[in-house]
């Protein structure tokens, strides 16, 4: 059973890193948003392309918009750091009690 818990810790932390990723990510794209980007730069175009279907899902279900500032970048981390604290942190205990028993 130690391989599958070795195999769940493996996944768990290659989950927390893609997490973290994304979510310097979003935060990348909300910093760019506040000034007005080359939409042709190939650095604006590609966090864009990764972000916007997100955000796009997130803006469309919760209009949350308020003076022009839009807020689906932070309910995207924060439900980037809910899945940390829940998902990655229960994959790692779950792990560790299979490795125990």
């Amino acid at each position: 059973m130690f391989v599958l818990s070795n195999f769940l810790v493996a996944i768990a932390k290659i989950l927390n890193i893609a997490l973290t990723l994304y979510m310097w990510i979003i935060i990348g794209r909300a910093i760019i948003s506040w000034v007005n980007p080359d939409p042709y730069n190939s650095i604006v175009r590609f966090l864009y392309s990764v972000t916007e279907p997100v955000l796009y899902s997130i803006r469309r279900r919760l209009p949350i918009s308020f003076g022009g500032f839009d807020f689906s970048p932070i309910i995207v981390i924060l439900a980037i750091i809910f899945l940390q604290a829940f998902v990655v942190q229960s994959l790692i205990q779950f792990a560790v009690q299979l490795g125990a028993g």
